[in-house]
């Protein structure tokens, strides 16, 4: 059973930084891949970053590209988000997702687990 264990987020002010940790069981994580979507108050889930592996290519959503980081770290099973420069339009709930199938930003289905939530609330 493929799990994923979230971590991270909290509040911040705009322009600040926050990183979130994404560790997952159950699935060969060198084949993986994992990422993030995230859900405001009234706003459809989004897709904000994927990243696939063996490779290690990232994906963003246009509007995180150039201020977040995926990455992962093979040995500890974990992926995080690095997200700088934040602004008030990145408050959400974020979901680590993980799944043994292609990347994507769009799909939900792509994914076997998804994480519990993490709050980002960015303070302008």
């Amino acid at each position: 059973q493929v799990q994923v264990a979230e971590s991270g987020g909290g509040l911040a002010q705009a322009g600040g930084s926050l990183r979130l940790s994404c560790t997952t069981s159950g699935l060969s994580f060198e084949d993986a891949c994992l990422g993030w979507f995230r859900q405001a108050p009234g706003k459809e889930r989004e897709g904000v970053a994927v990243i696939q592996n063996p490779r290690g290519s990232t994906y963003y959503a246009n509007s995180v590209r150039g201020r977040f980081t995926i990455s992962r770290d093979n040995a500890k099973n974990t992926a995080y988000l690095q997200m700088n420069n934040l602004k008030p339009e990145d408050t959400a709930m974020y979901y680590c997702v993980a799944g043994i199938r292609l990347c994507s930003l769009y799909y939900e289905d792509r994914y076997q687990a998804w994480g519990q939530g993490s709050q980002v609330i960015v303070s302008s």
